[in-house]
């Protein structure tokens, strides 16, 4: 079977499922943690694929961040019970108004035989995903239900960045220590970590994605449009630790930063000062529709990605940090706000992994000691 004549030549796991790859599979009940990107080559959704197996039963559909087809902002809460929008299939949400929701509730796992996971991981320790996974491969466990992954390809690629999660600052953001910020891993491989460190006890089968390729692009969340947004994700996500727009209301999150007050062309010259391959930086202006700065006209900071595999995101990120600090001192400030329904420590450190970034910043220093650390620690990761 060919789209438009092409015929793919990678597979994820969902498609080696839709072409008969069984493993055990087979008169299962199932309960699919999917969302809109669980579509195969040639666009049919997991329920659809599922569904027109011999013998499997889609009993009900457990929703991650943002829900089941993606339409809720970040850290809005998501209601479940009713039967999904396009399928008819009994919701269950992971992710609600408190930090009980995000693990499974027993009865999450009554009347299956099995759980599938398929979503598009970008390759990130606190895209919240990956999150989702352990506390659901933790609580299958318990109930003696089996979870299978259905492998897709990282989409930012195999490098590895950043400081390892320290002991203490564990959270949604990242829940087991030792893992670095862009851990290079597809989410099959990050399940069996988890389940070396905090799952042991989960029957967990990993349907192989092809290694190398790249699957056609679905929006995996809502503020998550495009390749180039999630290559640049992993650093300018520290910017959801600040008082500064990471751009969320605009059309173009994480490619675009800013707050009112702020001198663009400041922090352009800035950065532009600094090694960052893969990038370039222009200024602008833009007013967010919600989330920081609401309505506001910022002035900010555009990045143009013209090479993804030269893009070392994370020393990315904290040169933006410091080339804020620098050129608009009054600008930059922390966020004391709850962040994934966590109170007692900054939303900087949490997603740093520590509070190196934050303290390092806060005395004037430059990052690159810190970011040579981090560098070492990633180093010990890959190897």
């Amino acid at each position: 079977m060919a789209l438009f004549g092409i015929v793919p030549r990678m597979q994820t796991g969902l498609d080696r499922i839709a072409a008969g790859f069984d493993h055990g599979l087979r008169k299962r009940r199932v309960a699919l943690l999917v969302n809109q990107t669980a579509v195969d080559a040639w666009g049919r959704h997991a329920v659809q694929v599922f569904r027109e197996r011999t013998d499997n039963d889609v009993v009900r559909l457990l929703g991650p961040e943002h829900g089941a087809w993606g339409v809720a902002q970040d850290m809005e809460p998501v209601a479940g019970g009713a039967p999904d929008e396009v399928f008819g299939v009994p919701t269950v949400s992971l992710y609600g108004a408190d930090k009980a929701s995000l693990r499974p509730r027993p009865e999450a796992f009554d009347g299956i035989d099995a759980v599938v996971y398929d979503l598009q991981d970008i390759g990130t320790r606190y895209y919240t995903y990956a999150a989702t996974l352990a506390l659901v491969m933790e609580a299958a466990a318990d109930r003696g239900v089996p979870v299978w992954v259905l492998d897709r390809p990282n989409p930012i690629g195999p490098r590895v960045e950043g400081p390892l999660l320290n002991a203490g600052f564990e959270s949604f953001c990242g829940l087991v220590p030792g893992l670095p910020i862009r851990h290079g891993l597809t989410v099959g491989a990050l399940a069996r970590w988890y389940r070396e460190r905090r799952a042991p006890g989960c029957e967990l089968t990993v349907v192989p994605c092809d290694k190398h390729g790249r699957p056609a692009w679905v929006p995996p969340s809502p503020n998550m449009p495009t390749v180039d947004t999630a290559v640049v994700y992993p650093g300018l996500c520290f910017l959801e630790g600040t008082t500064v727009s990471e751009g969320r209301g605009t059309t173009s999150p994480f490619l675009q930063f800013g707050a009112p007050g702020l001198d663009a062309v400041r922090v352009v010259e800035l950065l532009r000062g600094r090694d960052c391959p893969g990038v370039d930086f222009v200024p602008t202006v833009f007013r967010p529709a919600f989330g920081k700065h609401a309505g506001q006209i910022c002035q900010g900071v555009y990045l143009r990605v013209f090479d993804r595999t030269a893009v070392r995101a994370v020393e990315l990120g904290a040169f933006v940090l410091h080339a804020l600090r620098t050129a608009s001192p009054g600008v930059l400030g922390w966020r004391t706000d709850a962040y994934e329904f966590e109170t007692d420590k900054p939303a900087i450190d949490l997603l740093w992994g520590s509070a190196e970034l934050r303290t390092t910043l806060d005395r004037g220093d430059d990052v690159l000691a810190l970011l040579e650390k981090a560098q070492k620690d990633a180093a010990g990761f890959r190897a």
